[in-house]
């Protein structure tokens, strides 16, 4: 196998992200991707924390040393854990740091020294109990292929004086991975704990989650919490200015985030375990400044007898058999006086009368919780084609730090947006996000200057979200832009009008949608 150095050189065009997935995935033999996907990342969390330990221990005996310390006082410093400890670095027992690990690798019980290693570093630090993967030692796992991973993984360096950057190169391997994986599983639930970092960080530059609580009950993989803490370091804060409180129904994906955010340094609160959302609230007290999430589109099974009526319902029982609805309504329940959400829900929400969601759209508008609508392209996600849109909920719409914007919606149709990156998956560039997230800003903020753009925004008042009878596509309200016809050329034209008469068709299965589920109600 070659050397990283010499496949970085063969591929000089491709990211180093891009040259250890391709490595990786070819060492993936038989394994399925949602099982090998924990193989992976537990060998980089180890890795990372491994490196981070040595770094801490090469610069605290430096330190020590140039005080003038005595080298047998020096080895008792080094074994101080709250020298480790202050500085969030992890404490690594010496049979699993990645020297021990790697020096194993060619050896058939390497599986069972990797499993011992994840054990020892559990038991000695208590926020990583249950969290890290085992079962490397299973018969299922062929231990040459697992002792080239091994390899693969180290011989990049994950610490701040590495070529290749600074330790965060871990973050973005392990983010890329998980896209990569999420490409590559199939089934229902396909790719379900990853959100695209285009949608993520949409989300998060519409927010502005500069300073506060921030909450995400479907936290999947940490995304939104690690692009929100990139948010405020880009913008002069620091990573303590953001309290992060999460919670994730499936165990394997709540522990992939807890090593997430733990190696990107991100304090968060995800519960004590894994745990459903309506059934068994983790966080039931908090009142967040900001809510962002991504829940899981249209649950058919959420329902449990217990939930009739929780105070959470504020605005009517969600459906049954649907719980876009209730993720809503969740959303709003954990929301502070001021506070706003931001979340991705499937675009039947939008328009759907099915199970008295219609009520529960028209009681939100009413209430003046709804604050901007985004209409998205399709292809964003992995795990589904289908379109999906942004909502944005605030309370105090009467100022809560912007303007006045009570009795009305902004509406954004971002449907022709994106690039594709693939057959299968479209990107939204940073002009693409930039350009969505302005509008909702200057349309927000005091003195932004907002005016409507034919055919993209419109800023709604809320008679005319009631001739529409409360559906909320953007669609309906932002137009479409019409040149003078002389000016237009016939290519132009002929682009529009098929723009046009997609919205159409788009308008016809929202109301196909909605005839299959209320007919859907009549079968006994």
């Amino acid at each position: 196998m070659p050397t990283l150095a010499k496949t970085s050189a063969l591929n000089s065009t491709k990211t180093l992200e891009q040259t250890l997935w391709e490595a990786a995935d070819k060492l993936r033999g038989n394994q399925e991707p949602s099982e090998y996907k924990h193989v992976v990342l537990g060998l980089v969390f180890l890795k990372y924390i491994s490196d981070r330990f040595e770094d801490r221990r090469k610069t605290l005996q430096q330190e020590l040393t140039a005080e003038g310390i005595k080298p047998e006082r020096i080895a008792s410093f080094l074994e101080d854990r709250d020298e480790y400890a202050s500085q969030n670095v992890f404490w690594v027992p010496e049979l699993a740091r990645w020297s021990d690990i790697q020096s194993a690798a060619k050896q058939p019980e390497i599986g069972q020294r990797i499993d011992q290693a994840m054990d020892l570093i559990e038991k000695e630090n208590s926020s990583l109990r249950g969290v890290l993967p085992r079962n490397y030692g299973r018969d299922g796992l062929d231990k040459r292929r697992l002792g080239e991973l091994v390899d693969l993984i180290g011989s990049i360096g994950f610490t701040a004086t590495d070529d290749h950057g600074a330790d965060d190169v871990l973050g973005r391997v392990y983010e890329y991975f998980l896209g990569q994986f999420a490409g590559k599983e199939s089934g229902k639930d396909a790719g379900a704990f990853y959100t695209p970092r285009s949608v993520v960080k949409t989300l998060v530059e519409m927010l502005e989650p500069y300073k506060g609580r921030v909450f995400d009950p479907a936290a999947g993989s940490g995304g939104m919490f690690v692009q929100s803490a990139e948010f405020v370091q880009a913008h002069g804060g620091k990573r303590s200015d953001i309290s992060v409180y999460g919670q994730e129904f499936t165990d394997t994906t709540w522990k992939l985030a807890k090593m997430n955010l733990a190696l990107r340094g991100i304090e968060a609160d995800m519960g004590s375990h894994s745990a459903d959302s309506f059934t068994e609230d983790l966080h039931p007290d908090l009142r967040a400044d900001f809510v962002i999430a991504n829940p899981p589109f249209n649950v058919s099974d959420w329902w449990d007898p217990k939930l009739t009526n929780d105070p959470r319902w504020q605005f009517g029982t969600p459906p049954q058999g649907n719980a876009n609805f209730a993720w809503v309504e969740h959303f709003i329940y954990h929301l502070s006086p001021t506070g706003t959400a931001g979340f991705v829900l499937a675009n039947g929400s939008l328009s759907s009368n099915a199970g008295g969601e219609g009520d529960i759209r028209r009681k939100l508008v009413e209430a003046d919780l709804v604050d901007c609508i985004v209409a998205m392209p399709d292809k964003l996600f992995f795990n589904t084609g289908i379109p999906v849109s942004l909502w944005f909920i605030s309370k105090a719409r009467h100022g809560n730090g912007h303007r006045e914007r009570q009795g009305e919606v902004l509406f954004i149709d971002a449907r022709k947006l994106g690039t594709m990156a693939s057959r299968r998956l479209r990107v939204l560039t940073d002009e693409d996000i930039a350009s969505i997230a302005d509008s909702y800003h200057l349309w927000r903020n005091h003195d932004g200057g907002y005016k409507d753009v034919p055919g993209f925004t419109k800023a709604a008042k809320l008679d005319e979200i009631v001739k529409h009878d409360f559906v909320l596509t953007p669609g309906r309200y932002v137009g479409s832009e019409v040149p003078d016809a002389d000016a237009e050329p016939i290519e132009g034209r002929i682009e529009r009008l098929t723009n046009e008469l997609f919205a159409e068709f788009d308008h016809g299965q929202e109301l196909e949608e909605e005839v299959r589920q209320r007919l859907s109600g009549l079968v006994p």
